[in-house]
């Protein structure tokens, strides 16, 4: 066994003593936890961008423009994000992965826990509008430094026969953070009466999120300090280097990269935080009820994802990416309209929307990482995925909201489509992809 590095040491880390063969199981356990709880995060401030928001920042407008704004707020943290990913790089590279992670850690769990504390326009005016903008800036930053590697040291730990099997495991924890952040939103608005909710009620669920992250943060550190996975990340060269160097030399497959994955980070939003907001505003359905159905909708998108793995490794992860960009793709010519059809159609909607998602967002990972040289590989993953999420899934709700109020359920469908257009050529011209499989 040998030591951990004496900066490490100096720096007073955890070291981890584990006398173990390192598998792919462990990696995925620490992909997990680490997944479920940034997204824990976005859901919880997602959720509370039309529940809360826009009551408590933004009163002096309608709740449409309201809502408008705090759809604008959210995306502060994707434009924010490769910025972030830049600074923690070069911590990585100086410190350590360790070190960057406890740093990009604790800023997520604090700039989230922060919100919780904010004062409402009625108390703080315009000052408090200021602070929620400048706290999802810093929840974007500290995102771009949760990149730890583990998603790609898993694809490449696994069996030649179960990649698809294994790069679908971190996708597990976009449905059940969305589980759990729906779940207990669900909860607090039918425990509590409008009012009490609207006070201090919302607090708690950022509260949560806070110690969800310390946990996460240990479950994390337990695997990437150790000299086993030290070792693993060199010999597959999953190391930092410079930013400005990998784009230079890899700008094609970032761009292809940033691409592919774009229909389903489109759905992402299009079925979890535009149809919370659509049916907040414009149907009689209670939060309580449409935020249930989100939870049984996601719990369909975990089969979902887990089923994309073995489709994956039978058919191929472009072949399947490619059929799903086409089910988006019709997906969006007709399914957004079921949000006016009731709750039978808002049921069709969320639960044939995450499935699809679950398919599609299922492989997303894989495609990331599966074109760099190994000397790229770690640094050009973390930047291609902090590009795919700021065109695929930063503006969505947004956009998809501005489109449907102004022409129709149906133009929201649009958003979707380009996603969709999107991955299909960026699949097409990825012949390096096409040739693994």
């Amino acid at each position: 066994m040998t030591s951990t590095t004496p900066t490490r040491d100096a720096l007073g880390l955890p070291i981890f003593k584990e006398h173990h063969q390192v598998s792919p199981a462990e990696i995925a356990i620490g992909v997990i936890i680490g997944r479920t709880s940034e997204f824990f995060d976005f859901f919880v401030y997602a959720i509370a961008s039309v529940l809360v928001f826009p009551v408590l920042f933004f009163p002096f407008v309608d709740a449409l423009t309201g809502t408008l704004w705090s759809f604008a707020i959210f995306s502060l943290a994707f434009i924010a994000r490769p910025f972030g990913s830049l600074v923690f790089m070069a911590i990585d590279r100086a410190y350590g992965r360790g070190t960057k992670l406890t740093i990009a850690l604790f800023m997520l769990g604090g700039s989230t826990a922060a919100i919780a504390f904010l004062p409402s326009y009625a108390d703080a005016g315009m000052t408090s509008i200021w602070l929620l903008a400048l706290l999802r800036l810093g929840q974007g930053f500290a995102l771009g430094g949760t990149w730890d590697g583990l998603a790609s040291l898993l694809a490449l730990n696994a069996p030649e026969d179960k990649r698809g099997w294994y790069a679908m495991i971190p996708q597990l924890g976009a449905p059940f953070g969305l589980i759990v952040a729906s779940l207990l939103f669900a909860y607090m608005v039918a425990s509590l009466s409008a009012a009490d909710f609207l006070d201090w009620g919302w607090r708690y669920p950022f509260l949560v999120a806070f110690a969800i992250n310390v946990v996460a943060l240990f479950a994390r550190l337990r695997i990437v300090v150790t000299s086993e996975f030290e070792h693993l990340f060199r010999t597959r060269d999953l190391q930092p280097v410079s930013v400005s160097s990998t784009i230079r030399t890899e700008w094609r497959t970032i761009v292809i990269g940033a691409f592919a994955p774009l229909a389903s980070f489109a759905l992402f939003h299009m079925v979890t935080v535009f149809p919370l907001s659509w049916v907040y505003l414009f149907t009689r359905e209670t939060p309580t009820s449409f935020l249930l159905i989100e939870a049984v909708a996601a719990a369909f998108g975990v089969v979902a994802v887990v089923a994309s793995g073995r489709l994956a490794d039978a058919f191929g992860r472009r072949r399947l990416l490619g059929a799903c960009a086409v089910g988006i793709a019709v997906f969006s010519g007709f399914a957004p309209q079921l949000l006016d059809a009731g709750t039978v159609g808002e049921i069709v909607f969320m639960v044939v929307g995450f499935v699809l998602l679950g398919l599609a967002f299922g492989q997303s990972s894989g495609v990331v990482a599966s074109g760099f040289a190994t000397e790229h590989r770690y640094t050009g993953s973390a930047f291609t995925s902090d590009l795919s999420w700021l065109l695929g899934a930063g503006f969505a709700p947004l956009a998809a909201l501005l489109l449907s109020v102004n022409f129709g359920l149906i133009a929201s469908g649009a958003y979707l489509l380009s996603g969709a257009l999107a991955t299909l050529i960026a699949l097409w011209l990825n012949t390096e992809l096409a040739g693994r499989k």
